[in-house]
């Protein structure tokens, strides 16, 4: 039994996937052809009244002012008439073309006679669209071979071209009888239907075969190829960072609300909501966190830390005791909450400030053997329960962020120095205001980074210039830490990055310029070589043409793309005279096209010769290229014609379907497959000027800056710390590095967003919720 495959889903999705795409066509035509029937219809009422074409019979010139001043006063109601026309007209004949979704019963075979009138206005109607046929061969054909393509066939023949020059004007005419109550002013319309009256159908062709050119063919056109994704990265950087700040907003929530449960049994009022931190840094205005502290950074006795530890020691012990009193042990005495961090820290300033001469990380308590105050040791220093639960997040992330930083060997130690004077001037900050934690411009956080990869490529010699901007900023700091001081040594410190930038950039502008200009030249010469291969690869074009194109218009389009952003318009009008030239030396078989020929070839020609003075071509050859040029064309103009009107369209519409035919071919040859994602070339995409990157090689590690990226992204400038070892690579082998390995982008971001992902990310992943798959 036979399967009807016309029923299976795939055969039904197929075909509904056709029709969508032909009904877009039809409203795709029907837009473009009504936007020239305004037009079309202002020049058919003026041929209408221009007597001097009216003839002798005064009734055919009384019909014609009737139907002019008609058709002038009701252009409008012509106008929906007509585009309302065209558009049935047109789906009408999708309907014959595309295949239905259910098989249809077959027919009945019968026989019948096609009445006379029938007969004769199918052969009026050839005649009145055989110039259009001619005039549009090209983009027929080209539309049929899409067409075809379409529905799984070779090619849409012309007669069955549901876009064909005869639908438009078959619909112009029936609009025209209904517009026209006097049935003896019906035939006046036909001769109107001629090009110079009618509107123009190239544009309408022109959008159906764009409407129906592959995608992937489109972005073919395209001059220049760009890989450069760090747009969609800073994008996804931005919605990650969001999300974190999200949940350290929920974490910092969960906190104050657990501390805030405590305190409510305690009659003690609420910290007001923290800061939100939307549209850049500010400080916050909650009680408990303005700014306006001063850390006392000289340093304290041993006897002043024991008694601020100690207080914090009592502090916890009735905090504790009121837990366990009860309502009746709030009636009795209601003990303070556990001490601040806050105040805690301008008892311990004298320890935060003290300096030794050297950081010993693996020392236990908040100072190592050298007396250097150590933050990830300062929470194991205080009894259990002293801090509230915002303060002990608090310490716990600037701990974290400080240790990532101070144990970093690719960070020079005497950055790590300066660094480590930091942590309570930073640790305040965030007391004062959590949104250091949510804002990377905060100024605290942005000292932190600033330092951290400015000190990355510090200079060897402690005279640069951002070295001692890093320094003075530290002493600052360590003096007074206040926002407004953080902000001005963040100022500073980025005021010489900037200028180090600035003569960096100078320092390699030439090599810049002479890689701008090579890269510039060679994607000009790739567009060009392409833009020849696709004419001659699709068309039949004579030998003298095709080598012209080849050896010497080649040059011309180079020249063009290079050109193009300084003059605009160059690269058009250059591919525009070598179509027209391929267009000149095919042959012509009626007289429009001799006509049209003979017209055009003034300004071709001039064309062509500013063209080649531009590039320099002057010798003998070009001169024996014009003469062999000249004679071509004089043949095609004196052959004689001795074909019927209907055998030179005939041969007309073959050979643009043949050429159609190698020209879409050769473009679908051109088009390559999507290959699969690389993430090699995801990788270079994502790579912006500043990235620091890691090498690995015989030599050993090195760690680079990227310090310029070509316009194009075909070549990279890398160099090291004090932006010496610079050398370039093409993106060809900075892939290939990706792809074995050899090559590692160290983390874009700031130290404390890097830190900050870290551990939230370990935070969910210990959450129970989290861990039971609950969103």
């Amino acid at each position: 039994m036979a399967v009807n495959t016309a029923q299976t889903p795939a055969v039904r999705k197929a075909a509904r996937a056709q029709q969508a795409t032909l009904d877009e066509l039809v409203s795709t035509a029907a837009a473009a052809a009504t936007e020239g029937l305004v037009d079309m219809v202002g020049r058919m009422s003026a041929v209408l009244l221009d007597m001097t074409a009216a003839g002798p019979d005064p009734q055919q010139a009384a019909r014609r002012i009737r139907s002019g001043n008609l058709l002038r006063d009701n252009a409008y109601a012509f106008v929906h008439l007509a585009s309302t026309g065209i558009e049935l007209a047109l789906r009408k004949e999708v309907a014959l073309l595309a295949p239905g979704l259910q098989p249809a019963a077959p027919a009945p075979l019968t026989l019948s006679l096609v009445p006379l009138e029938e007969m004769d206005s199918q052969l009026a109607f050839a005649a009145v669209s055989r110039p259009f046929d001619i005039l549009h061969a090209e983009r027929l054909a080209s539309l049929g071979v899409r067409l075809g393509l379409l529905l799984g066939r070779e090619l849409v023949r012309a007669g069955h071209n549901p876009f064909r020059p005869e639908v438009f004007l078959r619909a112009l005419q029936e609009a025209w009888c209904e517009f026209e109550p006097d049935q003896a002013s019906h035939a006046l319309v036909v001769p109107l239907l001629r090009p110079g009256v009618m509107f123009e159908l190239g544009p309408v062709l022109d959008a159906l075969n764009d409407k129906l050119k592959p995608a992937r063919a489109q972005q073919q056109d395209e001059r220049f190829a760009k890989t450069d994704d760090s747009a969609a990265a800073r994008a996804a950087r931005a919605r990650r960072d969001a999300a974190v700040a999200q949940q350290l907003r929920q974490l910092f929530g969960a906190a104050e609300a657990a501390a805030g449960a405590d305190l409510a049994q305690l009659g003690i009022p609420l910290i007001p909501d923290l800061p939100q931190g939307s549209g850049g840094w500010r400080p916050s205005a909650a009680p408990g966190f303005a700014p306006g502290f001063a850390a006392d950074q000289d340093a304290l006795p041993a006897a002043a830390r024991s008694e601020a530890v100690s207080g914090v020691t009592r502090h916890a012990g009735a905090m504790a005791g009121a837990r366990g009193a009860g309502p009746a042990g709030l009636a009795a005495a209601r003990p303070a909450p556990p001490a601040p961090l806050i105040d805690m820290l301008d008892r311990l300033g004298g320890l935060a400030a003290a300096g030794g001469a050297g950081l010993d990380l693996q020392a236990g308590g908040a100072a190592g053997a050298h007396g250097v105050f150590y933050l990830p040791r300062l929470k194991q220093s205080l009894p259990q329960g002293s801090l509230s639960r915002g303060d002990e997040t608090t310490l716990d992330l600037l701990s974290r962020i400080f240790e990532t930083v101070l144990l970093d060997e690719s960070i020079p130690p005497e950055t790590r120095e300066l660094i480590a004077f930091l942590q309570v001037p930073v640790l305040k900050a965030a007391l004062q205001d959590r949104s250091f934690f949510f804002e990377e411009a905060h100024p605290a956080r942005r000292m932190l980074d600033l330092l951290s990869n400015a000190g990355w490529e510090q200079a060897a010699s402690p005279d640069d210039p951002v070295f001692r901007a890093m320094r003075r900023g530290v002493d600052r700091l360590r003096a007074e830490a206040q926002p407004e001081s953080f902000a001005a040594a963040v100022a500073e410190l980025e005021a010489g990055i900037a200028a180090r930038e600035q003569a960096a950039q100078a320092a390699i502008a030439g090599p810049i310029a002479q890689a701008t200009r090579q890269e510039k030249q060679a994607a000009a010469s790739r567009s060009a070589r392409k833009a020849v291969a696709l004419r001659l690869g699709g068309e039949q074009v004579v030998a003298l043409v095709a080598t012209f194109l080849e050896q010497r218009w080649t040059p011309v389009l180079t020249l063009a793309y290079t050109i193009e952003d300084s003059k605009p318009g160059a690269v058009d009008n250059a591919t525009r005279a070598m179509d027209d030239l391929v267009w000149s030396v095919k042959p012509k078989v009626t007289q429009e096209e001799r006509k049209a020929l003979i017209k055009r070839l003034p300004a071709l020609l001039t064309t062509l010769n500013k063209w080649l003075d531009a590039v320099k071509w002057q010798d003998a050859e070009r001169l024996q290229f014009f003469a062999e040029l000249a004679e071509c064309h004089a043949t095609i103009v004196r052959a004689p014609i001795e074909l019927s009107p209907e055998r030179q369209l005939e041969l007309a519409v073959e050979a643009a379907q043949q050429d159609a035919l190698r020209r879409i071919a050769q473009e679908q040859v051109a088009v390559p497959e999507e290959a699969p994602a690389d993430p090699a070339a995801a990788a270079l995409a994502a790579l912006e000027r500043g990235m620091r990157v890691e090498f690995s090689g015989a030599a050993g590690v090195r760690k680079l800056r990227l310090a310029w990226v070509s316009p194009l992204r075909t070549l990279f400038i890398f160099s090291g710390a004090n932006r010496q070892e610079a050398f370039s690579l093409p993106a060809e082998r900075l892939a290939e590095a990706f792809r074995t390995g050899s090559i590692r982008v160290l983390a874009p971001e700031g130290v404390v967003g890097r830190v900050l992902t870290e551990a939230v990310g370990a935070a969910a992943m210990n959450d129970p919720m989290h861990a039971a798959g609950v969103a």
